[in-house]
């Protein structure tokens, strides 16, 4: 395995009692830049110091608490609806968390990159706090909708591990560091619905609110880590030799784009979002809010491109980098695929496997994350060492594509079967994020924009989900519209029920009561759920083949994904507590 050479393109001098180094080095054709220091300068034990271990776990506990503040509460929204609503606007609940989030994510690394980082955090910190309080005490769904606009906001600071690790690890230990990290992702995505079905089932006394008073607490953690342990560069660090004002930045920050961006990504996602559930797809809602917001995007990215800005909110040339780029767009199909199937699989779980158990369906409902989780992980300790990522991405979609694929081989009684193609499928999938979501910061020319590079690439990442959610949901919406009357009808009317009572059987199905519903028998019973489960089978079935179709592009894409093996090495974007720091020059010009 071929590393880039980590001496031929350094030099130390003597200087103000302080080593110099160049800070460059060749990769795959073109310079990478943008660092302040390399292992060997570290103090002995950096990796297990104060600051090197208190920052670790900040980043971890905000990578749970950013997590479980969605996966918590997503299984029993229902239950949150009966106790405090009922409201039609529930929905809104996840929709200002996933908008919240996914437009915050560039602005967050491009205020950091620029600013700094530690109160970055910390402010994050502090507004989840805020919707985690007002969730917990919220005595109706529009407060609760309130508070979520909190956590979402805040975990597009909470979810920024990959660029805020990244930028204080080694290059070659990134891989191993996200590795080590995900396991935390466990209690929050992984067992979300675990957790939350035994806090409704098992504490009735302290029910949802118990969620979010427990996001609370791992969020003072967190937060203690940041205040006690996370200084990274700060403002005058980053600035010590160009333009060190504050104000300049304030005056100079890039406003225009901030708002073309916000607003078009906002009114497209929520155009998405609203197709086939608040509105149908051809209802002037949903089509004039595509439309608008797509427009306000290309608006956005021509004033990116030829405005009169000098600090552009997402520099276009990120997406000249055609290795960055194509890991950016695999990280999204990938994110996606888990995303909809988030939502997918746990419905079928519900309807084809529920035993009566709500913590038997949580169970159930975690493969998803588990398996996706379980992917990450195994990239994260593997991926450095097997090399050749392109490949390893190549066939992650290939082999999670076809093992997706080959659960549309769905029927209400091959239960094992389904759990192990689904599980086996993401984890593959899984492996093929961990790996994308590294070579986003690791392909950066410059290292000093890792934040606008990671943020830029969670919101792609955001875009390419929400568009697979809608289109896995409508499939799933319009094949249950086909599927239920043309199945479920003729099973009943031939046991015996009458067709004046096949619809409000078919309500009581959703309901769970066939209260009122003349003629129903046991046998009845039995048949039309039958019919019923078969119906719902039959219409999963697609969902799982239009997965191949999704991999298929995947699989295309990833021969334009990078190799990473030049990049590992030893050089580091950023140290904490100025450990290590070495001044960087070339033929006696400083680079900072």
């Amino acid at each position: 395995m071929a590393y880039a050479s980590e001496k031929s393109d350094t030099e130390y001098i003597e200087g103000e009692g302080m080593e110099r180094t160049v800070s460059r080095f060749q990769a795959n054709g073109h310079e990478v830049v943008g660092f302040e220091a390399d292992e060997s300068t570290l103090p002995k034990g950096y990796f297990f110091s104060r600051f090197f271990i208190g920052s670790y776990l900040a980043i971890a506990f905000s990578l749970w608490a950013g997590t479980a503040s969605f996966a918590y509460a997503a299984p029993i929204l229902a239950q949150i609806n009966a106790d405090i609503g009922p409201d039609q606007n529930l929905v809104w609940v996840s929709l200002v968390y996933t908008v919240c989030s996914a437009v915050w994510f560039p602005i967050v690394g491009r205020i950091g990159d620029i600013f700094g980082r530690r109160y970055l955090m910390i402010g994050g910190t502090v507004c989840a706090l805020v919707g985690s309080i007002i969730c917990a005490t919220a005595q109706d769904i529009p407060t609760l909708i309130g508070g979520n606009v909190f956590l979402g906001s805040a975990a597009a600071v909470q979810l920024s591990f990959s660029y805020v690790l990244a930028e204080i690890l080694p290059m070659k230990h990134r891989y191993l560091g996200s590795g080590l990290l995900y396991p935390w992702s466990i209690a929050g995505s992984g067992m979300g619905p675990v957790i939350s079905y035994a806090f409704v089932t098992r504490y009735p006394d302290i029910s949802w609110r118990g969620l979010y008073w427990f996001l609370l607490a791992i969020n003072v953690a967190a937060l203690i880590c940041w205040v006690a342990f996370y200084f990274p560069p700060d403002f005058s660090h980053k600035h010590q030799n160009d333009q060190n004002s504050k104000m300049y930045f304030v005056k100079h920050f890039d406003y225009v784009g901030t708002f073309l961006f916000t607003g078009g990504f906002v009114v497209f996602i929520l155009g998405l979002s609203w197709g086939g559930t608040i509105y149908a797809w051809k209802s002037a809602a949903v089509i004039s809010a595509l439309i608008v917001g797509f427009a306000t995007l290309v608006a956005f990215v021509l004033w990116e491109s030829f405005g009169p800005m000098e600090q552009p909110l997402i520099p276009m040339h990120l997406f000249l980098n055609g290795r960055w780029s194509a890991a950016a767009v695999i990280l999204g199909l990938g994110a996606g695929i888990y995303y909809a199937f988030a939502i997918v699989w746990p419905s079928q779980v519900a309807v084809l496997y529920a035993n009566g158990d709500p913590m038997y369906t949580g169970y159930l409902s975690s493969i998803i994350g588990m398996g996706f989780i379980s992917g990450q992980i195994l990239s994260g300790l593997l991926a450095r060492h097997i090399g050749r990522t392109k490949f390893q991405c190549m066939f992650g979609f290939l082999l999670g594509g076809t093992l997706l694929g080959c659960a549309a081989t769905v029927t209400p009684t091959n239960k094992s079967t389904e759990i192990g193609l689904i599980y086996v499928g993401c984890l593959f999938v899984g492996w093929n994020e961990g790996v994308a979501l590294n070579n986003v910061v690791i392909t950066v020319k410059d290292q000093r924009e890792v934040g606008v590079a990671g943020g830029a690439a969670g919101c792609v990442r955001s875009g390419i989900s929400a568009i697979l959610t809608a289109v896995y949901t409508t499939i799933l919406t319009n094949r249950l519209a086909e599927t239920i009357p043309a199945e479920v009808p003729p099973a009943l009317v031939q046991a015996g029920l009458p067709e004046s009572s096949v619809a409000g059987f078919i309500s009581g199905i959703t309901a769970g009561s066939f209260e009122g519903v003349q003629g129903v028998t046991a046998q009845i019973m039995e048949v039309g759920m039958r019919a019923y489960q078969q119906a719902n089978a039959d219409a999963y079935r697609t969902v799982y083949l239009s997965t191949i179709a999704f991999s298929g592009v995947a699989v295309i894409l990833t021969f334009w994904a990078p190799n990473t093996e030049e990049y590992m090495t030893t050089k580091i974007a950023a140290t904490l507590g100025n450990q290590g720091v070495v001044e960087y020059s070339k033929e006696g010009k400083e680079e900072v």
